[in-house]
């Protein structure tokens, strides 16, 4: 069995912007929720950051920042995923350099590839690095389901850490263990599915509700890696209002509308990403007052 990355709950962190930059303070306050709430790990420059509107550049000095504020406390993953290899590359490289724990690696999205550039993509990027590669399956945006097939091959390189699963199909899930045994680390890469997944060996998951419900979601991880899915799933259940609220319109838009009405001002998503409506808002207020009033953590 490959070493995990980590395993419970690893947030995928929105980036706080300020006058449309980049905001390292906040980046600060927010590294800081995450590490009081015990979370092992962070994703920087994900979908749910933004990645598609920063630039290298940014991309670069949110890896470095994240890090050396965080040092061994946390594991920062870096968000280093394209559909050009050799860009690719060059990114996972300078996240290297830059201090990142491990990369996470969209599939080539948009040109799409067969099987075999899948895997020849992976390898590249694998080879040009020495720390560890998740793979980041996502067909909802990218336009294409890794097939086991591939899996089966990416298991076999030695920093080819595990998958970000997050293509709804728990039979995949299943396909993915027999296939690979226990080679091949699965992380949820949805929120609503983390409790099955981690019954059926699952890792942990790689979340959007945890950057507004750290120690919520790190309880219900907890519950369900040791095993108490009974546990586990109360909390699934009672979070389900929230997951929805923040996916009813596209992310990382409502997850940021969450974080202002927390106390952390992230600033606006860049366009083509717009506001969150007034009535989705509303309803967003509505979840987090009744999550607040609910929570055995208030």
């Amino acid at each position: 069995m490959k070493n995990p990355v980590f395993t419970g709950v690893c947030t995928a962190l929105v980036t706080p912007f300020r006058d449309g930059q980049i905001h390292i303070p906040t980046l600060h306050l927010l590294l800081d929720q995450q590490m009081e709430a015990q979370i092992p790990a962070v994703v920087i420059a994900g979908t749910t950051g933004e990645a598609p509107t920063l630039s290298d550049a940014e991309k670069l000095r949110l890896f470095a920042a994240a890090k050396q504020h965080t040092g061994c406390r946390m594991k920062v993953i870096a968000g280093t995923g394209s559909n050009d290899t050799a860009h690719a590359v060059f990114l996972s490289r300078a996240a290297q350099d830059a201090g990142a724990d491990a990369l996470l690696v969209v599939s080539p999205y948009y040109n799409k590839a067969t099987p075999d550039g899948i895997i020849a993509h992976y390898k590249v990027i694998a080879k040009a690095v020495d720390i560890p590669v998740i793979v980041y399956n996502v067909p909802s945006r990218t336009g294409l389901d890794i097939p086991i097939s591939v899996y089966q091959a990416l298991s076999k390189i030695k920093n080819i850490a595990g998958v970000k699963e997050a293509s709804s199909d728990i039979r995949k899930i299943l396909n993915i263990r027999a296939a690979c045994g226990g080679n091949f680390p699965i992380w949820s890469g949805n929120d609503d599915m983390t409790v099955p997944i981690l019954s059926l060996g699952g890792q942990g998951v790689i979340s959007v509700l945890s950057n507004v419900v750290p120690k919520r979601m790190q309880e219900m991880t907890n519950a369900a890696l040791s095993g108490d899915f009974k546990a586990a799933a109360a909390v699934q259940t009672q979070l389900l209002p929230l997951s929805q609220i923040l996916f009813s319109e596209v992310n990382p838009i409502p997850v940021k509308a969450a974080m202002k009405q927390i106390g952390f001002d992230c600033g606006e998503c860049r366009l083509p990403l717009t506001a969150l409506s007034p009535e989705k808002q509303q309803q967003l207020s509505d979840c987090l007052r009744q999550l607040t009033d609910e929570s055995p953590q208030k």
